[in-house]
């Protein structure tokens, strides 16, 4: 068992604060302190702050002026004792100048002491009553001492007068107390040494204090002590002085000097004997300097300005490095770029040993939680409950840590949970983390340990494999999902060898009401190796109802309860015996006690109020107590909240009202607590204190002292715990009842909590100057109204905002160029801050809108915070970029598990995601603009210029069936066009969806004491109308309140009684609401607005209807092909009409601009009606039939803005040109399925279509016919709804998918081929580009705006094309013919045959052309004039022109041949044949015209100088690197060739230094391209499931290529890009462009961004993009060839 109060160890790398205790003599270092307060620690802090994430404080106990003001010798040792344990590095500076120092009058010596110094004065004949007067006895000190009596503090400034007269009283005083001591010594009843401690200044008992008797470690590297040796500092006028004390001492001078020693040799002693010691013993670093003044002028000003400069430069060189030499930057940076599950899991163990230490008295409960957890027989829940204060927390910390001691026979799990001390108190948050916990815990032991039989389960496996601790990323899991995986881990998980106790605590305590909801996430009832373990306060009533009783086997009761279901431990107040007997042990360690009479005070004070809290509090207040203090009953608070107010009142009194105020309103009111330094800025930074401390002391600087800051820390530290938080070690309210308090006491209106959080989102964000020396405050007087009173005006002069000042970046740089820190307070506090000051539009763009404060939450492990983030309602009302937010959310959750693996990805996954669509959301161009900043910034970086067209189109919500019947489908659904959508589920519940970023709800409507089932819903205009199952309509207008009208005719029957059928639709205009009946023959129209029921009687079964725009005329579409109109106004019957083919219209369309009606039967064909008489029938314009099979129409969609009506048929989508009334096109189902229902997209260039047992959404361009986009959905598709903005996808489960129209027609409008792009060729400009698919047409691409612009196009496929280096012609070769083509006019002005070519190439002038035939002649012809200047005989394979033009070269049978192109002759000739070796690769120098570099089978590299017919070997490959010759690439300087892409690296050779270099990849290389300058090789891989994703993860399936350039120089990686789909070419232009083109047709480049090469960036964004791109100039080729070559 472990004893309490017992510490943790901590070692100093876990820390996080470097904490300085400047020792020094207040009298002998102004200057110096001054100096380094406004030069060095400052520029150290930043230093620290930005490249190791560290804080720096440095603690001047001297740095007011005012020396009333300075500590006592007791709280300095408590300074530097809290700096030696709590600094990550150095915790002591020390100055020690020429002077001394004085010593301080002792604040209390015991009673014997005193009495004997008493005594030694009397018997001398010498007066004590000075002595006497100044020290009182006080018997509450342990031991009895006597204390000196404190001195009046004066509020304001005193005067000079007066501040002289009390240091020349206080001088006198010592004096006398020294002569005193000196007596005693003399007389031998006291020690010199002893004699000696009251003559030492307080430099002298600092450094003491601070190293004496220290071990080495807490001296080596963590103390600097700078001694200053100064020589004739006296000056002329004090030398006659100085003799006199440097004569060599006399007899009776050395007794002196033992009895009483001066300064001189008490300092001598320091400098000569104690530190020099200390040197040798322990390493400690001690700095002398000797200055030698001028004998006449002393120690001038001038010197000590300049000794204080050096002194500055010194003290910076060497705090630096010692705390580089701390090695805290190795140690912290795992945990920044880590999960932040698996940091959350660390810090909760920690704070549960934290807060087990305060467990002070054994509570007779703990072995009631013991025996619960001992039991092994299945139980229910164990809840402890008590009332506030009584402990509950920390009773259940403890007895976390002993539950292994409690079951030696097995291995418990323990997780402990505070759920109310969580940086994200929500549901979805804890439930991550309990899930995360528990595979952590449980996948660490190996399987064999594990129930074999639970194992053995299909449903475990699975379930542990959906949630994989290697990838705990959660941003895609809903909340349902979450119940389940922790369900299923807490049944097949723990077993009776290795049980489960879950410990929730708090769980009441968190806001909104949220317990209940994690509560019934847990499975019911408890599996038998799982003990739960749950704290709730006496008034958490709903937090005990959760816990219901199916959750516990039957024969598990409560004590005291038989329906509870759980067993109920009550924590009581503490025995009263107990709280005494922890007060007298907490006065006792203070040295601290109380008289028996005020004992009994105490005594009666914790009878009625005997908490563990309570007793700390009063220790406080008992150890202010002295011995002869006026104690009453009515000085001990009733109560802990009263206790804490006299706290507080005491605190004030102490330290001053507003830095009290301010510091604990500023606790109190942050997110996750401060740190120490953020406190003291806080403060230092606040007007209120400013003022005060101007009032006190007039020379103060806008920087409150930070000894201040300390010793009101001091005083707060029983009541404060240090917990780490993200790395961070912050202070926290020990109870939430000092929180409550000070709610109530400092915080009670609205604009005083947006005060401080305006302040602390200030501070965060960077806008106040940190740890800098600001300008002085200025101080006026000016009269009052009474001349005797003056007022002060405070001017408050401070530096300029600086948003990045002090490092308020959210990530600081650090010594590894791509890692860095992350500002995690900044990250957790300035969101929170920003929001509770309303500074929403500060929010919103500066932090959820921000590409800089996403990098920081995805690097921090809070990617799912992040996510809730962007997709919560709380503010939305002040948020103008909803969807765009909810944008950046869906693209972050598409690529989770990359980002969670590999968060240095996210500028490039965003701004892929994004590019598509910045011209639907314009505000998120400032998104994409700080990207690239950015990566301008980091000096490095592969931007996207150019992004491909999109697979898919991400949603901008998804909304689960969280709440719906697990197993239940959807009965029908309908939607408003105001974005409200109702489902209908199969067991009669209604969930409404009203819109954009809500959520879905059950739609509960009680009648008579039941609950109403519904079994229909239909829309129309802002109309909803619900079908009850006792045959009611409930008509809702959507645009009022949530009311629902009744429809039936008050003056007749119910409409019930009319018809039994389901109502198959209505129309509704203005408050006219027309519905017809499956098979019924009538309509009713229902007015709204006197709730009167009109029938309308029709010869035949209505099965459509509408109305004309006023609403008098009411058209009914009827079985039999039959049109009947009515008015609406008389209710008369104006005529009809019918269709000759006679069968049954399904819909109609009305042009009141025309007045024709369409009417459309069943199987798609059309009649066009002229209706513009109302006394004559409609006339017959023209009927229009479809031929082919006569299947039903599913729906129709019409379009009136683009004149446009869709069709949907199962077999076919047809679509009509309303204007003109034709068949505009035909689009027939792929074979073996049917379509299920088609809508026209918003801007009716798309369309979008649902299939058969297919769970996508399908959209087609009308265009050109071809599918272009893939939707996603959770689960298979039901029904697709229009909205204003949006199309929402409903699932036959109920689920909800939602995508932005304008989003759908961008991506489906994005250009891309027919086919994969099979060859790219770019021009030397890189601003126009050329792609081929192996169709008949060529692409023209210009960069710049991101379009095709020119097809070229042939009467074949296009097997290859060229282009020549002076961009004037392009060379295609289709079905055997050559084309040359002009460029800039797209002319084919050469169609050459006969050439049976299968490639072509194109000479480096330009004027030739170079056609390679496999069976025939290989011709070099004209390139402008197409005719044949020679012929070569023998096939080259792999062909290349020499740079100077003059050669074709190429391998044949094994050697390298040299063909000349004017003659066509064999004139070169390289081979090996005598060595048996044959050429495999070879490639030409641009560079170096004459040098081909060439190489052999063996791995033998060679250059062949081809004019002279030389070869030189330059290099043997080693047997384990080898060739591909189709790999083989070379730079055109002849600096790097690629020799091979296998084993995941990239093989080259550096030819320049003759060397072999492996570029190590994470994945098999799919394409590797080697740049031509020899700057950069580019290559994409496919991730294996060892690198960034793991093989059970759920993003295993989708792992993406990804798109890398590195650096050939040094190897350093420039960026890397996650391609969404298969790319199957690679290019890389000169002009630091890569382009990339992908199997389905498009093509995506890329921009190089690299600083040591000087690169420049290049973005092209499609500003005028207008959506469609068949705009493109169409170039015909020749009608035939111009040119046949025999």
């Amino acid at each position: 068992m472990l004893s309490r109060g017992k510490q943790m160890g901590r070692s100093h790398s876990n820390l996080t604060c470097v904490k300085l205790y400047l020792c020094s003599n207040p009298e002998d270092s102004i200057v110096e302190r001054r100096a380094l307060r406004e030069s060095v620690f400052p520029e150290l802090r930043e230093q620290c702050r930005k490249t190791l994430g560290l804080d720096v404080r440095v603690i001047d106990p001297f740095e007011s002026s005012d020396p009333s003001r300075w500590p006592d010798e007791n709280t300095r040792q408590q300074l530097i004792k809290e700096c030696r344990k709590n600094s990550a590095g150095p915790f002591l500076l020390a100055l020690v100048g020429h002077q001394y120092g004085t010593a301080s009058l002792p604040a209390q010596v015991e009673v014997s002491e005193y009495q004997l110094l008493l005594q030694e004065s009397q018997r001398a004949g010498v007066s004590t009553q000075e002595l006497e007067r100044e020290y009182q006895r006080d018997e509450n000190t342990n031991p009895a001492s006597y204390c000196l009596k404190p001195r009046n503090r004066h509020t304001c400034c005193p005067q000079a007068e007066v501040k002289a007269e009390e240091e020349a009283e206080e001088e006198e005083l010592r004096k006398m107390f020294q002569s005193t001591v000196s007596l005693c010594v003399h007389t031998g009843v006291m020690s010199p040494e002893r004699a000696r401690s009251y003559y030492r200044s307080a430099l002298d008992a600092d450094l003491r204090f601070a190293l004496d008797n220290r071990p080495p470690d807490d001296i080596i590297r963590r103390c600097l002590v700078y001694v200053h040796r100064v020589i004739d500092a006296k000056g002329e006028r004090e030398k006659g002085l100085m003799k006199s004390q440097l004569q060599p001492p006399s007899e009776a001078t050395t007794f002196d000097l033992r009895t009483t020693p001066t300064d001189s040799y008490l300092l001598s002693e320091l400098c000569d004997d104690f530190l020099p010691g200390l040197i040798t013993s322990s390493q400690l670093l001690v700095y002398i300097t000797t200055t030698k003044c001028d004998c006449r002028h002393g120690y001038s000003t001038a010197r000590r300005r300049g000794y204080a400069e050096s002194l500055c430069q010194q003290v910076y060189s060497d705090l630096v490095g010692l705390i580089d030499s701390s090695s805290v930057l190795e140690s912290s940076d795992g945990s920044q770029l880590g999960d932040a599950l698996t940091r959350e899991q660390a810090e909760q163990e920690e704070l549960c040993g934290t807060l087990s230490r305060l467990y002070d008295i054994i509570r007779p409960e703990e072995e009631e939680v013991r025996a619960f957890v001992e039991q092994s027989a299945p139980q229910c829940p164990l809840v402890v409950t008590g009332g506030p204060c009584t402990g509950k927390t920390v009773l259940l910390a403890h007895c976390a840590q002993q539950i292994k001691s409690w079951l030696p026979d097995c291995d418990p799990v323990v997780i402990i949970y505070f759920c109310n001390l969580s940086i994200n108190p929500s549901p979805r948050h804890l439930l991550s983390s309990l899930c995360y916990e528990l595979s952590v815990r449980y996948h660490s032991e190996s399987s064999s340990e594990q129930n074999p039989s639970n194992m053995d389960d299909q449903s475990c496996t699975t379930n542990l494999r959906d949630f994989n601790p290697n990838c705990s990323s959660t941003s895609n899991f809903s909340l349902s999902e979450l119940k389940e995986r922790l369900s299923s881990l807490l049944t097949f998980m723990p077993s009776t060898k290795k049980p489960l106790v879950l410990i929730l605590d708090g769980l009441d305590q968190m806001e909104n009401n949220l317990a209940p909801p994690v509560l019934e996430s847990l499975p019911s009832p408890i599996p038998p190796g799982v003990k739960l373990i749950v704290t709730v306060s006496s008034n958490g009533t709903q937090v005990l109802q959760a816990i219901n009783p199916q959750r516990s086997p039957p024969q598990c009761v409560s004590e005291g309860s038989e329906e509870s279901g759980y067993v109920c431990v009550h924590l009581g107040s503490v025995d009263r015996k107990q709280c005494v007997k922890m007060l007298a042990s907490l006065l006792s360690s203070s040295k601290r006690r109380v008289t028996s009479g005020q004992q009994a005070l105490v005594n009666q004070a914790l009878t009625s109020c005997c908490l563990a809290l309570y007793a700390r509090l009063l220790h406080l207040q008992t150890s202010l107590w002295h011995s002869d203090s006026d104690v009453t009953e009515s000085s001990l608070p009733a109560g802990v909240h009263s206790s804490i107010s006299v706290l507080l009142d005491h605190l004030e009194q102490k330290h001053g009202p507003s830095i009290v105020v301010r510091a604990v309103s500023y606790l109190t009111l942050s997110r996750t607590g401060l740190t120490e330094v953020e406190l003291a800025d806080l403060l230092s930074r606040d007007h209120k204190v400013l003022t005060q401390y101007v009032q006190q002391d007039e020379s103060t600087s806008s920087n409150i002292p930070q000894i201040d800051v300390e010793t009101l820390l001091l005083d707060l530290r029983r009541f404060l715990i240090k917990r780490t938080v993200a790395g961070s070690h912050v202070l926290f309210w020990v109870s939430r009842h000092f929180k409550l308090v000070v709610a109530k006491r400092c915080l009670g209106t609205h604009e005083v909590r947006r005060e401080i959080h305006s302040a602390m989102a200030d501070y965060f964000s960077g806008q106040l100057p940190c740890g800098r020396s600001a300008k002085p405050l200025l101080g006026k007087q000016k009269p009052g109204p009474n001349k005797d009173i003056s007022h002060m005006e405070l001017c408050i002069d401070r530096e300029p905002p600086s948003v990045e000042a002090h490092g308020h970046t959210f990530v600081f740089s650090s010594s590894f160029k791509e890692v860095g820190r992350v500002n995690m307070r900044k990250v957790l506090e300035l969101p929170h801050h920003f929001q509770e000051s309303d500074q929403w539009g500060k929010l919103e763009h500066g932090l959820l809108m921000s590409v800089r404060f996403h990098q920081a939450m995805v690097r921090a492990g809070l990617l799912a915070d992040l996510v809730a983030m962007l997709e919560s309602e709380e503010g939305s009302s002040h948020f103008c970029f909803s969807r765009e937010k909810a944008l950046l959310a869906s693209i972050l959750k598409s690529c989770a598990c990359l980002l969670q693996s590999s968060p240095l990805h996210l500028p490039s996954v965003m701004e892929r995601g994004l590019l598509p669509y910045l011209e639907v959301f314009p505000g998120l161009k400032g998104y994409a603009r700080e990207i690239r900043q950015e990566r301008r910034r980091v000096g490095s970086g592969l931007g996207v210029s150019l992004c491909p067209a999109p697979l898919s189109v991400p949603p901008i919500q998804c909304l689960t069936c969280d709440a719906k019947t697990k197993d239940g489908s959807v009965r029908e659904v309908a939607g408003t066009e105001f974005g409200i959508v109702v489902e209908i589920m199969d067991d009669g519940t209604a969930w409404i969806w009203k819109g954009f970023r809500y959520d879905a709800v059950k739609l509960s409507l009680s009648s008579e004491q039941k609950e109403t089932t519904f079994t229909g819903v239909k829309s129309s205009g802002h109309f909803m109308l619900f079908s009850t199952q006792c045959k009611e309509l409930l008509l809702w207008d959507v645009t009022g309140p949530e009311m629902f009208l009744q429809v039936k005719d008050q003056t007749k029957a119910e409409l019930s009684q009319k018809t039994a059928n389901k109502v198959e639709g209505f129309v509704a205009y203005q408050k006219r609401v027309f519905m017809w009946w499956k098979g019924e023959s009538f309509v009713s129209l229902f007015d709204v607005s006197n709730e009167t029921l009109t029938h309308f009687q029709c010869q035949s079964c209505v099965t459509c209807l509408v109305c004309s725009s006023n609403g008098f005329y009411m058209y009914c579409g009827l079985e039999g092909g039959t049109l009947s109109i009515f008015d609406t106004n008389t209710g008369s019957f104006l005529g009809t009409c019918s269709n000759s083919n006679h069968n049954v219209i399904t819909s109609m369309i009305l042009r009141e601009d025309k007045w024709e009606m369409a009417c459309v039967d069943r199987t798609g064909s059309v009649s066009l009606w002229d209706v513009a008489s109302k006394i004559n029938p409609p006339r017959l314009i023209r009927e229009i039939f479809i031929g082919g099979e006569c299947n039903n129409i599913l729906n129709i969609d019409y379009s009136h803005e683009i004149g446009t009506l869709l069709v949907c048929q199962s077999h076919q989508i047809a679509l009509w040109d309303t204007c003109d009334w034709k068949l505009w096109d035909l689009f027939l189902v792929p074979h073996g399925r049917a379509f299920t229902q088609a809508v026209l997209s918003q801007e009716g260039h798309l369309f979008l279509a649902l299939l058969d047992a297919c769970p996508f959404v399908l959209v087609w361009r009308l265009s050109t016919g071809e599918c272009v986009l893939s939707l996603e959905t959770n689960k298979e598709p039901r029904t697709l709804l229009k909205m204003a903005s949006g199309v929402v996808c409903v699932t036959h489960d109920g689920c909800l998918t939602v995508w932005d129209s304008g989003m759908i027609d961008a991506a489906g409008a994005a250009p891309k081929m027919g086919c994969g792009v099979k060859e790219v060729v770019v021009e030397q400009t890189g601003e126009c580009f050329y792609t081929s698919d192996g169709s008949e047409t060529v692409w023209r691409w210009r960069l710049e705006t991101g379009l095709p612009h020119v097809n070229f196009l042939h009467d074949g496929p296009v097997g290859k094309l060229c282009l020549s280096p002076d961009d004037v012609h392009l060379v295609t070769l289709s079905a055997g013919e050559i084309y040359v083509w002009q460029t800039e006019t797209g002319q084919n002005i050469l169609r050459m045959s006969g050439s049976r070519a299968t490639n072509i190439l194109i000479t480096p002038n330009s004027n030739f052309g170079v056609s390679i035939s496999e069976r025939g002649l290989s011709r070099v012809w004209k390139l402008a004039q197409g005719s044949i200047v020679c012929s070569i005989h023998p096939h080259l394979s792999d062909a290349k022109v020499s740079p100077a033009s003059t050669f074709l070269i190429g391998r044949h049978r094994g050697d390298l041949l040299s063909a000349s192109l004017w003659s066509g002759s064999i004139s070169k000739r390289f081979s090996r044949a005598e060595s048996s070796e044959h050429v495999v690769a070879f490639h030409t120098l641009s560079e170096h015209p004459d040098f081909v570099v060439v190489m052999a089978a063996s791995g033998a590299v060679y250059t062949w100088k081809v004019a002279e017919e030389t070869v030189c070997q330059h290099f043997q490959l080693p047997y384990r690197f080898h060739c591909q010759p189709q790999d083989f690439q070379v730079a055109s300087d002849g600096s790097y060739a690629l020799l091979s892409t296998d084993n995941e690296a990239i093989n080259l050779l550096d030819l320049s230094q003759v060397r072999l270099c492996s570029i190590n990849t994470e994945g098999p290389v799919i394409k590797a391209y080697l740049d031509k300058t020899g700057c950069y090789a580019a290559y994409i891989y496919r991730p294996t499931t060892t690198t960034t994703l793991q093989k059970n993860c759920l993003c295993y399936q989708q792992a993406r290529p990804v798109l890398t350039v590195v650096r050939l120089a040094d190897g350093e990686r420039i960026g890397s890009v996650c391609l969404a789909k298969n790319p199957l070419t690679l290019v890389v232009c000169e002009r630091q462009r890569v382009f990339v083109g992908f199997e389905d047709g498009s093509v995506g480049v890329y921009s190089i961004s690299d600083g040591m090469i000087n690169g420049e960036e290049s973005v092209r964004r499609r500003e005028n993009f207008s959506g469609r791109f068949d705009r493109a100039f169409r170039w015909l080729p020749q009608a035939t060839a111009n040119i046949t070559w025999h």
